[in-house]
């Protein structure tokens, strides 16, 4: 069992900053990888970023350099510093688990909410 807590979203005007925090904590796999989605309204769930604890890392196009994804592995934790936030990253942000290891866990955090306005 893996337990995920996710906090730091809110209400950020254009250009502003944010940073959101997922942590992970029960039967953690040897290897995982620890990352974050996004769903707008009317849209399908997207990859943001994500990050194995073997330094493996992946961003999706539209972060354009002004995310990055951190991890704390010996806290089981996943930061995702959003910069330069723009209104159409307005969206529920869910931290994602998957063991590697260890028979392919996945678990979903219950989101976060960013919305990015005026």
């Amino acid at each position: 069992q893996v337990q995920l807590v996710e906090s730091g979203g809110g209400l950020v005007q254009p250009g502003g900053s944010l940073r959101l925090s997922c942590a992970a904590s029960g039967s953690i796999s040897v290897i995982n990888i620890m990352g974050w989605y996004r769903q707008a309204p009317g849209k399908q769930r997207e990859l943001v970023a994500d990050r194995s604890n073997i330094g493996r890392t992946n961003y999706a196009d539209f972060v354009k350099g002004r995310f990055t994804i951190s991890r704390e592995n010996s806290k089981n934790t996943v930061y995702l510093q959003m910069n330069t936030l723009n209104p159409e990253d307005t969206a529920v942000y869910y931290c994602k688990y998957t063991g590697v290891t260890g028979g392919g866990l996945e678990v979903w955090g219950q989101g976060t909410s960013v919305t990015v306005s005026s």
